[in-house]
């Protein structure tokens, strides 16, 4: 809680620091590598930090939390704080890193506004940063101990037990620890970060969802990011890196698995699984959960992307379903939805016609158009855009907000 007196100048001050807050947070993240270039090289994502998404998430934890504080005085935004705090425990964030954070970033604050910021500005600011950080840093340390892992200390050797094409740009890599030990548990739909060390010398972090967990190994599931070029931004150093040298025998260092979007094995109530593109792994290892459990829950999953061949786990969400008792699989594909194998049901005459409870459509995917259960919730992966739009679909659907649920591959923009 704020102090009163803080409380009144961050309220006052809210308006300047959010108009300013991307000149400072890009102000803040120069100053910050140039006195720590380790930092860029070892631990932040260069190609976040080139494309400019990272900087947009730093400027929009800081601006939600201090209106949390003004709005809602007697709580904590803890669903912001716990997918923080996920993503800063398996990219091994340690505590002595906050100082060094809230240095550069109160430099950044005090150049851009200039004699705007007084002694009581920067009192009042100070709290907000202290009890956010300090916050975070209780929960790392909670997630730290539950993962077995000393603060900060994350990274564990696996060895690349194989690896299956599963389109020209994703492979799976099925890794198993190094030592002989045994994998730490998880949970459906958690991730694990990944390191590795490019030619430069730099030991880049990406994190990939677990599309599954065979005995005794973690199973993740990579896209080769392309370099876009309308938007400049840069081929994917990491997944590159994955696709093109490591093919089986070759030794990653990689996180326990954390993530707090997470299939609960609590209730029995009607679930749909939503995605596009490579966000389909998480869906999948949350389907591969239900149908070696057993669950007899109504379940939808609905995936959209480009065309069958571009398609991961095409077979494998045919088999999962199959192996559900109240199971559906609805599919758009933009185009090729023609060529889909044999046996699914196709749009014809505008119609849907389902065969072996998978159905195909062409386009893009449009929820209003399937019976959603009452109770339904709704799990959500895949490119901000795709996520938007099918949130909207599901609120139109009166399926609540509070049962929406989302995982974004990089830096969270929010929805």
């Amino acid at each position: 809680m704020l102090s009163p007196k803080s409380a009144e100048t961050v309220r006052a001050t809210l308006p300047a620091m959010s108009g300013a807050i991307d000149a400072i947070t890009t102000l803040f993240y120069e100053k910050l590598f140039a006195a720590h270039p380790e930092l860029l090289r070892d631990l932040f994502n260069r190609g976040n930090q080139a494309n400019g998404s990272q900087r947009q998430a730093l400027a929009g934890s800081i601006a939600t939390f201090a209106r949390h504080l003004l709005d809602h005085p007697d709580s904590r935004p803890d669903a912001l704080l716990a997918r923080i705090a996920h993503k800063h425990a398996s990219l091994g964030v340690r505590e002595d890193q906050y100082p060094v954070v809230r240095e550069h970033l109160f430099a950044a604050i005090a150049e851009v506004l200039g004699e705007a910021v007084t002694d009581d500005v920067v009192r009042a600011w100070d709290e907000v940063y202290w009890l956010m950080a300090h916050a975070l840093i209780a929960v790392e340390k909670r997630l730290a101990r539950e993962a077995g892992v000393r603060d900060g200390a994350v990274w564990r050797p696996y060895r690349v037990a194989g690896r299956v094409q599963e389109t020209d740009d994703v492979a799976t890599f099925l890794l198993r620890p190094a030592d002989g030990c045994p994998v730490p548990a998880s949970r459906p739909g958690q991730y694990v970060s990944v390191q590795v060390q490019l030619p430069d010398g730099a030991q880049q972090i990406r994190q990939y969802s677990l599309s599954g967990q065979p005995d005794g190994g973690l199973q993740i599931s990579v896209k080769r990011v392309a370099a876009d070029g309308p938007s400049d931004a840069p081929a994917g150093e990491v997944s590159g890196y994955l696709h093109t040298h490591v093919h089986g025998g070759e030794t990653l260092y990689v996180s326990p698995p954390f993530g707090d979007v997470v299939l609960s094995d609590d209730g029995d109530g009607p679930l749909l699984l939503a995605s596009a593109g490579i966000g389909c792994t998480p869906m999948l290892g949350m389907l591969a959960h239900l149908a070696a459990t057993g669950s007899r829950r109504r379940i939808i999953t609905a995936h959209a992307d480009r065309s069958p061949a571009t398609h991961p786990f095409r077979t494998d969400l045919r088999r999962l379903t199959g192996k559900l008792a109240d199971a559906t699989a609805e599919l758009w594909y933009e185009e090729g939805a023609g060529v889909e194998e044999e046996g699914a049901g196709q749009e014809t005459g505008g119609m849907a016609v389902a065969v072996d409870a998978v159905t195909v459509r062409s386009g893009l995917m449009d929820l209003t158009r399937l019976a959603i259960p009452a109770g339904t919730t709704a799990y959500l992966c895949g490119p901000v855009p795709f996520m938007k739009a099918v949130r909207a679909q599901l609120l139109d659907s009166d399926v609540p907000s509070a049962a929406i649920h989302y995982e974004v591959f990089g830096p969270d923009l929010g929805l």
